[in-house]
C-alpha cells in the first residue's frame, strides 16, 4: 500500500507540474484503521489555481490509467477523493473539480466534504505533497458534527431496516457507535475504535452482534466470500435499529 500511495502521489504531482497544490491522505488509512477488502484510501488535493480543461482531463483519467497499467495492484482502485482549487474548498465560488468515487470518476462543479472528514483532515491528515494549507481551515464545531450525526441517523432509519448479503452491512453498527462517541466527546475516532469503545462502555443492546461486526471489520477478507456470513449479514437490520434507538436518545440528550 505504501508503494501505491507513493506512486499515486508522484503521478498526481507529475500531472500538476508547476501548479502549486497540497495533497493529503486522511481517514482510515492514516488512523490505523485501513482494512483491505473494506476500506478506501481517502485523499484530498487542493490546488492554488483553477484547472484548465486539459489538466482536469488528465487528472480525471489518472486513477483508471494506473489501475489498467498495474492490473494486479489492489490499491489504485481504492483511492477516493477530490482534486479542486482551494478557494472552492473554502466556499468561495465554483470551478472545475475532479472527483474519484466508488462508481467512477468525473469532472464536476460541486464537492461534498462533511464535518467528520474535515475533522479527520485537520486532526489526523497527512500531507503527502506541497505546502500545508490547513491553517486556513477551521475545525468543525460541535453543532456541525451533531448535524452530520443526525443526517446519518436519518439514513440509517431509512435504509438499514433490512440489510444485504454484504460485508458493508456491518458498517451501520460502527457508524452508530462513532456517532454516539462524537456526541459524547465532540471528537472523531476511527470506526473500529468506536465499536470497541461502545462495547467497553456497554451501550449497545446487541453487544454480541457488535462484537462480531468488529471481528469482521478487522478481518474482512476472511468473511467476504462466505455464504454463512453473507446470510448472517442479511439479518442485521433488527440489531442495527435497536442500536439506532440508543443513538436517537443521544441526539435528544445533545439537543
Amino acid at each position: 500500500m505504501k508503494e501505491s500511495i507513493e506512486t499515486m502521489k508522484n503521478a498526481i504531482a507529475a500531472v500538476l507540474g508547476d501548479n502549486p497544490a497540497a495533497l493529503y491522505l486522511y481517514g482510515s488509512v492514516v488512523m490505523d484503521d485501513f482494512k483491505l477488502g473494506w476500506s478506501d484510501i481517502d485523499f484530498l488535493c487542493l490546488t492554488q489555481t483553477s484547472m484548465t480543461e486539459e489538466l482536469a482531463g488528465a487528472l480525471v483519467s489518472l486513477r483508471q490509467g494506473l489501475a489498467e497499467k498495474y492490473p494486479d495492484n489492489q490499491y489504485f482502485r481504492l483511492f477516493e477523493g477530490g482534486i479542486l482549487p482551494l478557494h472552492v474548498f473554502l466556499g468561495k465560488g465554483s470551478d472545475k473539480i475532479v472527483y474519484w468515487g466508488t462508481s467512477g470518476q468525473k469532472i464536476t462543479d460541486t464537492y461534498y466534504f462533511d464535518s467528520f472528514s474535515m475533522y479527520e483532515l485537520i486532526s489526523d491528515g497527512v500531507l503527502l505533497y506541497g505546502n500545508d494549507v490547513r491553517g486556513q481551515l477551521t475545525l468543525p464545531a460541535f453543532e456541525q458534527l451533531k448535524n452530520d450525526v443526525i443526517r446519518h441517523y436519518q439514513t440509517i432509519r431509512k435504509y438499514a431496516v433490512k440489510t444485504n448479503e454484504s460485508i458493508y452491512s456491518c458498517g451501520w453498527m460502527l457508524d452508530i457507535a462513532r456517532g454516539i462517541y462524537t456526541l459524547r466527546t465532540g471528537k472523531v475516532i476511527a470506526k473500529t475504535a468506536a465499536g470497541e469503545w461502545a462495547l467497553k462502555e456497554n451501550i449497545c443492546p446487541a453487544a454480541e452482534t457488535l462484537s462480531k461486526v468488529i471481528e469482521v471489520r478487522k478481518n474482512p477478507q476472511q468473511y467476504k466470500n462466505s455464504d454463512s456470513f453473507n446470510k448472517w449479514a442479511s439479518t442485521l437490520g433488527k440489531d442495527i435499529q435497536v442500536f439506532a434507538d440508543v443513538l436517537e436518545h443521544e441526539i435528544q440528550q445533545a439537543s
